[in-house]
């Protein structure tokens, strides 16, 4: 975690950002007051309040070369291809043959089906060109576990959408014990319950590959490649990022997790993996729910509105 709150808390908030995050209780003392930014406006639960998402630019011509000079035999990318499927969207990073990102849609009642796990295969994705899918033999005594992005226990709608959760563009490789089959595992029921409370819930779930400071004091990105060649990247980190709204509420609550690709104690509180949104989003190279206006009343933090704790083991019995 040491590394993900040093890489997005100074990228965010400044310098000084990383010790409050960690010690949220202790003052910062400032440099300057002229050298300081202002620090961004504070909720009354004590979370920041949501920056304003910057507004995409796309130049038209980017994508029709015959308009442009440099790309008059081509656009070389990269492209993020995406996927349309029946529970989820997704977007396939080509390069790291991981998902981007994938995006749910949850509700009570778009929770039930018939789906049956026990009857999927994982299997490599034909919508994808050949030389940058993920393959199975990948993952073969890789010691990673093939670990769901948008989780099977999500798209019980039917036989086909249950398969659509085993295709390896929704994929990417997680620690197994203590991670996948645990502590994630538990997140994934956490973000589920939410409908519970909510009437929708948006859930977008992803990898990071985050900086760790090396012992001459540099940062470095470092992470294994799975294959025989190399051919799968494996994340440091995995987010997830939550809205969910009531109908009968017109602000939306929006919630942020960041975890370590690692075996994490059962006894380690949610709590410790919130970060603001904008700091995933520095992280990820990603902008979440830019057409919420993240001004105060219409988003409020989602643990402000519903407790944020993990029942273990809970997922198994719900199946």
């Amino acid at each position: 975690m040491q590394r993900l709150l040093a890489f997005v808390a100074g990228s965010v908030f400044g310098g000084g950002a990383i010790y409050a995050l960690v010690k949220p209780s202790a003052p910062a003392t400032p440099v300057s007051q002229q050298q300081q930014p202002p620090p961004p406006p504070v909720h009354a639960h004590g979370m920041p309040e949501f920056q304003q998402p910057f507004k995409r630019q796309v130049d038209s011509s980017i994508n029709n070369p015959a308009d442009n000079e440099f790309l008059k035999f081509g656009n070389p990318g990269p492209v993020s291809d995406f996927l349309l499927r029946s529970r989820y969207a997704a977007s396939y990073n080509r390069a790291l043959r991981n998902p981007n990102w994938v995006a749910e849609h949850l509700t009570q009642g778009n929770l039930k089906g018939s789906g049956d796990r026990a009857s999927s295969e994982f299997k490599e994705d034909p919508a994808l060109p050949g030389p940058f899918r993920a393959q199975l033999k990948d993952y073969y005594r890789s010691g990673y576990d093939r670990g769901h992005m948008c989780p099977a226990a999500d798209a019980k709608k039917d036989t086909e959408s249950m398969n659509e959760t085993f295709l390896l563009s929704n994929i990417a490789p997680q620690v197994g014990k203590g991670f996948n089959r645990n502590y994630w595992a538990s997140l994934e029921s956490f973000v589920r319950d939410l409908t519970r409370s909510f009437d929708d819930v948006y859930c977008i779930t992803g990898p990071l590959y985050l900086p760790e400071k090396q012992a001459d004091g540099k940062w470095r990105v470092s992470y294994e490649v799975i294959g025989s060649p190399p051919n799968v990247a494996v994340p440091t980190h995995f987010f997830k990022v939550v809205l969910a709204k009531r109908n009968n509420e017109p602000a939306v609550a929006l919630g942020a997790f960041a975890l370590p690709n690692k075996e994490i104690d059962n006894a380690t509180p949610l709590s410790d993996f919130v970060l603001p949104l904008e700091a995933v989003e520095k992280a990820a190279g990603l902008q979440f729910f830019d057409k919420v206006e993240r001004k105060q009343g219409a988003v409020v933090p989602l643990c402000s509105k519903v407790k944020c704790t993990l029942e273990h083991d809970s997922w198994k019995k719900k199946k």
